[in-house]
Order: structure tokens, then sequence, then C-alpha cells
């Protein structure tokens, strides 16, 4: 069993991660879901975070692994200490039941199902909003980026022959 200090401490962070779970969420749908022509009538403004949003919006697969890198490591964690809290107070098999059927309604919830529909009805504003922090997570998470972008084209290329396979979807 944990102490209280403990739960709420992991309630705290789960909390938390799901907030984060969402703005990535939202994120990928809200700058997804513009055409091209906005990202161009963008880059002619002096706003410093279009530049940032265009920057990112050039590369699409790269940004796309940013976000769903963010959101798997996110999510997973998420799992994690929702895996904790549970064993500590049920059984092994019920715990997995339970923490499965309790972190897929959440992070589907609040995580993925209403971000996403923020994300799709504010999408210009959001795009604008989110520009820069996208951009600090994808130099901070720089390394993991490269390699799953490597890995993705990779793989791309060899099922489809293609290794910007999402690109007639983003244009």
């Amino acid at each position: 069993m944990v102490s209280v200090g403990v739960l709420l401490l992991g309630l705290g962070s789960i909390t938390v991660l799901l907030a984060i779970s969402a703005f990535f969420s939202s994120s990928e749908t809200a700058i997804f879901s513009l055409p091209d022509e906005w990202f161009e009538q963008q880059a002619e403004t002096d706003d410093r975070r279009a530049r940032v949003l265009n920057e990112l919006h050039d590369d699409p697969h790269r940004l796309l692994v940013t976000l769903l890198v963010g959101n798997n490591v996110v999510n997973i964690a998420i799992s994690s200490i929702m895996t904790v809290l549970v064993a500590s107070v049920l059984q092994p098999g019920p715990a997995v039941v339970v923490t499965t059927v309790l972190t897929s309604c959440l992070i589907l919830i609040f995580g993925e199902i209403v971000p996403k529909a923020f994300g799709l009805g504010n999408a210009r504003r959001w795009s604008l909003t989110v520009a820069r922090p996208v951009g600090i997570v994808e130099r901070v998470l720089f390394p993991l980026i490269v390699a799953f972008d490597l890995i993705t084209r990779r793989m791309n290329a060899l099922i489809s022959g293609d290794s910007d396979i999402e690109k007639p979807y983003t244009d």
C-alpha cells in the first residue's frame, strides 16, 4: 500500500502528464488540419511564432515524429505511474485489468479525443500558440527524434517505396 503522499504525488503527476498528452494531441490535429496556403500566408507576417511553425511544417515527417515521440513517452509514463498506484492496492491480475481500462479511458478522453477536437476547432490560433513549445520539444528530444525519423523514413521507403509516405496527406 502506498502512502497518502505517494498517492497524491502519483495522481498529481498523472494530471500533469495528461495535460502534456493533451498538448501533443491537440498540436498534431491543429497543425496537420491546416492547408498549405495558410502556412504560406503566415510566413509573410512578422509573427515569430509563424516562422517557427513554418520551419516545423517544412518537414511534416519530422514534425509528426516529434509529436508522436513526445506523446507516447508521456502516455507510457502515465501508464507506468498508474500501474504502480493500482498494483499497490490490488492483486497483479486485477491490477493489470483495472490499470488498462482506467488508463485507456483517461488517455482517450483527456489526452486524445477532447484535445484533438479542441485542436481541430481552434487550429489557426492553437497552431501559432504551440509552435515554440513544439520547437523546444524537438530540440530537447533531438537524439530520439533523429533516430525515429531515420528509422521510420527507411521503413516507409521499404514498405511503400516512399520515405515521405505522409506527404500527400499534408499537402
